[in-house]
């Protein structure tokens, strides 16, 4: 009887123990916290994870993945990847998934103007432009990867990082006409490409940044000055983007000089 007694108090005492331990997983929090400003995700119950006041504090830097263009000119790197841009800060553009990227809706985005003249005048490194309620500036800088990671061109300069659109531009210095060269993209997620003023390459839909993701048709580089843009939208996630030419074999295109004026 003893014995019967004791097993049955063990087991209240188990019984009691998890029904608390449930409660207590359960249990909405006195207060939700407060979102970082940083963009970083919040999260509640027994996974919260208090944010880190003082590292939200800190200053911002582009480092390690941007330096500032500091030179007239920079030359495609080993792989033929440019890496010198002029960066436009983030333009907000909501968009909690990024499953809506078809072609009409990314075409809607991205098919025009940010501002008025945007293509009329290539921007200058600090030039600051007004983008429906948003005051926002160009930046040129060398990518220290063969991507542009615009992500953390966001996060450092304190500028939002999901459900934005990026403008990129750069300019193609040609020594010769090279004719039946093709653009190869890789974005995350969407982006539209044009040089010269004609579309170049899209990418559509939900996508990873892969290296010459799509390959356009056949182009012409002039010889002397020729001007890319670019625009790459994202909702929630990383966002960036890598560029090179290719020629009918698929090798890189390296005997070019890029700028950012």
């Amino acid at each position: 009887m003893n014995s019967l007694r004791t097993r049955l108090g063990s087991v209240l005492v188990v019984l009691l123990a998890t029904t608390g331990l449930c409660n207590a997983q359960n249990a909405t929090p006195n207060a939700s916290p407060a979102a970082p400003s940083n963009g970083a995700p919040v999260f509640t119950g027994i996974n919260y994870l208090a944010a880190d006041a003082k590292a939200d504090k800190a200053a911002r830097t582009l480092a390690p993945y941007f330096s500032p263009a500091k030179t007239a000119t920079a030359k495609p790197d080993a792989d033929g990847f440019i890496r010198r841009w002029l960066l436009l800060e983030p333009i907000n553009k909501p968009n909690p998934s990024n499953a809506v990227f078809t072609g009409t809706y990314v075409r809607e985005a991205l098919g025009h103007e940010a501002y008025p003249g945007q293509f009329a005048t290539l921007p200058r490194d600090g030039q600051a432009v007004q983008v429906g309620n948003q005051s926002l500036t160009w930046h040129a800088l060398d990518a220290n990867r063969f991507d542009a990671k615009l992500f953390r061109l966001a996060y450092g300069l304190n500028k939002q990082t999901y459900g934005v659109i990026f403008w990129a531009v750069t300019v193609i210095d040609s020594p010769r006409e090279m004719k039946d060269i093709r653009l190869a993209v890789g974005s995350n997620s969407a982006s539209m490409w044009k040089l010269n003023d004609e579309e170049a390459a899209s990418l559509f839909d939900d996508r990873r940044m892969v290296m010459d993701d799509v390959v356009s048709k056949p182009l012409t580089l002039k010889k002397g000055r020729n001007v890319l843009w670019g625009a790459v939208i994202n909702g929630p996630g990383l966002s960036d983007f890598c560029v090179r030419f290719v020629d009918n074999h698929g090798q890189p295109i390296k005997d070019i000089t890029v700028s950012a004026q």
